[in-house]
């Protein structure tokens, strides 16, 4: 018994470490990617190490490829996105569970509709909406379409999480001489730091990968995201693939950062959220 036990837990073992190398491949070819010439990226040497690390690729994609300021963009959009989400998903999250008054079941359903409506499918009236608005070319045509459509997804988590916070404690509270906005600020949000967590990676991800909005909302350089700055890094007629490649692990790596220091709080959002009573 205890042998077939430890060859299990061999084979889960050596299950999980190839698994966990097909998944780091894309991010150690992608970063090899980055330090290659044409040359060596078409030729023989598409895997392996390059021959010459061409880091000047980087500080091309910074300096020709306006990647500092395109990031700085994109950063702006994001955390600007984000902030926004939370404080409406929260606020309306707290007022579908926590309070009760007539047609809130309603309002409830009328947000999660927005799960069903593809994001792109509205590109058409939302871009008539922002150009008689006069905010086409600003990062408020992109601030307020990503998080319009972060909200649904946003609420459905809060939501969750938040029925499972004992009715007990806002009673407690109310008693204690808490209002509601005491028992708001005082009680649910520091409660709900894994919810906020999963609800901030998601629409970080969401708004800094989008491609299409930030491509027809915005023809300025100055307001150009990520995404639509190395699109426009290839060429009419020959294309440097390394400095691209440059850029593209500069776009990731806050991705990643993100996800690394915020993994934990998703986690326990997770379990939180599997737990009943």
């Amino acid at each position: 018994m205890r042998n077939s036990s430890k060859t299990k837990e061999v084979l889960i073992y050596i299950g999980l470490i190839i698994w966990m190398i097909v998944n780091l491949f894309p991010v150690y070819w992608m970063f090899t990617f980055s330090l290659k010439s044409n040359p060596e990226i078409f030729g023989e040497n598409v895997i392996g190490l390059p021959k010459e690390w061409l880091w000047s690729n980087y500080s091309t994609a910074l300096s020709t490829g306006n990647m500092g300021l395109y990031f700085m963009n994109s950063a702006i959009v994001a955390i600007s996105t984000i902030l926004i989400t939370l404080i409406v998903a929260l606020m309306a999250t707290f007022a579908l569970t926590r309070l009760i008054w007539k047609k809130r079941k309603t309002l409830n359903k009328f947000f999660m509709l927005g799960l069903t409506i593809p994001i792109h499918a509205s590109i058409v009236p939302v871009y008539v909406t922002l150009s008689k608005l006069n905010m086409l070319n600003t990062y408020w045509a992109l601030i307020i379409p990503y998080s319009a459509f972060s909200l649904a997804m946003a609420i459905l988590v809060c939501t969750g999480f938040m029925n499972e916070i004992p009715r007990e404690l806002d009673e407690s509270a109310c008693i204690d001489g808490c209002g509601v906005f005491g028992i708001f600020f005082r009680i649910i949000v520091p409660l709900m730091k894994p919810a906020v967590a999963t609800v901030g990676i998601y629409t970080f991800l969401q708004c800094w990968n989008e491609l299409m909005f930030a491509n027809v909302f915005i023809s300025k350089n100055a307001y150009r995201t990520l995404p639509v700055g190395v699109q426009a890094l290839s060429g009419q007629y020959t294309t440097e693939w390394g400095p691209i490649g440059a850029a593209l692990v500069l776009a990731t790596f806050p991705t990643l950062f993100v996800y690394i220091f915020l993994s934990k709080k998703i986690q326990e959002s997770f379990i939180a959220g599997a737990v009943k009573g």
